[in-house]
């Protein structure tokens, strides 16, 4: 009886031991155990059963720990603290006998470097996909720059035919307002608190707002799409005059960047061959308006950080478009009848007219909605990058479309303008890394 007792202790103590060994050689392979004179086969075990000398792992070696960004990994000397702080699930044993020695590896080099891990429901770890996260910034970046051009290209199409830039301008923000009530509405996006302070701290970046989006519209209704693109890249110009007159400092480089800017721009200017001094002004006007918008919108909603810019946007759409409408009938409303005969006198078909103005703007909120979407997921460098090559998307986009003649130096100047304020944004995106070290300090 105390024969098969000890039999049976002796084939117990076996299994036991040969887990540990199993898991300690796993943790010897990382070299994440220090010198101890500790040995894991138990002599008294083999002496009293002769049975068993073949089957025990000889005496392992111990290495020194290894060294990481110049210090050890710590590990206690007492081996059943070194399996519990290594935070292992021993229920993977039974489930995957097979592939638990790879996920011995994986957690440990988690545990070692502190990257919180996501874990399937089975136990598994689950890494983040590199290619998943890239996809997801092309199709936004894809869809930006895509909804970016059709909405150029009607809007042109319109204009040409209806060159009254009041009326689609205010009908661009009216699809904008009626979108984002619908998203609302049904809890698509969700619609954020507001109250009276709100509303009056978003009046002026609303105004400025209004004035950019209707003197583009003018300055396309008069010139070329490419011409008033490559005039609205001047906009980091205005931007650094108009914040460093209020009081903001930048460095020499920004500075520098803007010369190609200016140069640029008056040599595509100079050789435009449908320059017109309304599209020129029109260009213009707009980076001032768009320029003071940012600038308004930083030092009035500071406190309404709550608000994601989705939202931000919708609300300054509405009041833009309870600013611009009333205007419109003022300056354009005797004209709009005559003007609508013409326009389909001239097209033939009103659908395809009506399909015109619909597609402009329904595309109009929607690219300035996923530029928002990309300014959430992206950084503001990636960001700035991104719109200065939409631009030349555009542009390319535009002239293929419409085949507006180009001549030589005018698409040396409009390159130029481009690459100016690429490097401006190179230029920028060290400023805030500046005034974080002299912070600081």
């Amino acid at each position: 009886m105390n024969e098969i007792r000890t039999s049976r202790l002796d084939k117990d103590a076996l299994k036991n031991k040969n887990l540990v060994v199993f898991i300690h050689s796993n943790m010897l392979t990382l070299n994440l155990l220090p010198s101890t004179n500790v040995t894991l086969p138990n002599p008294n075990l083999v002496n009293r059963n002769p049975k068993l000398r073949g089957l025990c792992l000889p005496i392992l070696p111990f290495t020194k720990p290894s060294i990481q960004n110049g210090h050890p990994f710590r590990c206690s000397a007492n081996l059943d603290s070194q399996i519990s702080h290594s935070r292992l699930d021993f229920s993977n044993i039974l489930r995957h006998p097979s592939g638990f020695s790879s996920r011995i590896t994986t957690q440990i080099l988690k545990a070692a470097s502190g990257t919180p891990d996501e874990v399937s429901p089975d136990g598994e770890i689950i890494e983040p996909s590199k290619p998943k996260v890239n996809m997801k910034l092309a199709l936004i970046f894809g869809l930006w720059y895509f909804q970016n051009i059709v909405f150029n290209i009607y809007n042109k199409k319109v204009l040409n035919i209806f060159p009254y830039p009041w009326l689609l301008a205010s009908f661009q923000l009216f699809c904008g307002s009626v979108w984002m009530l619908i998203l609302w509405s049904f809890k698509l996006q969700p619609c954020p608190k507001i109250n009276k302070s709100f509303i009056i701290a978003l009046l002026g970046p609303a105004l400025f707002h209004t004035i950019g989006h209707i003197s583009a519209c003018v300055s396309f209704s008069k010139v070329a799409v490419s011409f008033t693109h490559v005039i609205k890249s001047a906009e980091p110009v205005f931007s650094v005059l108009f914040s460093s007159f209020l009081g903001d400092t930048y460095p020499l480089t920004v500075w520098l960047s803007i010369l190609p800017i200016v140069f640029g721009c008056s040599l595509a200017a100079v050789t435009e061959v449908s320059f017109n001094l309304g599209g020129l002004s029109g260009a213009m006007i707009s980076n001032v308006g768009f320029v003071l918008r940012n600038i308004f919108s930083k030092r009035s909603l500071q406190n309404f950080k709550e608000v994601d810019g989705l939202n931000l946007y919708g609300w300054i759409t509405i009041i833009s478009f309870l600013y611009l409408a009333p205007v419109a009938v003022f300056v354009e409303g005797s004209q709009w009848v005559a003007g609508y005969h013409k326009a389909l006198g001239t097209i033939g078909n009103p659908n395809t007219f009506y399909l015109w103005v619909l597609v402009s703007g329904i595309f109009y909120h929607l690219y300035n909605q996923s530029s928002y979407q990309a300014l959430d997921d992206i950084s503001p460098l990636t960001f700035s990058v991104g719109n200065t090559m939409k631009r030349v998307v555009v542009i390319v986009a535009t002239v293929l479309v419409f085949r507006n003649p180009v001549r030589p130096l005018n698409a040396l100047g409009s390159a130029i303008a481009i690459f100016g304020t690429f490097l401006y944004t190179q230029a920028t995106a060290k400023k805030p890394k500046k005034e974080a070290v002299e912070k600081k300090d």
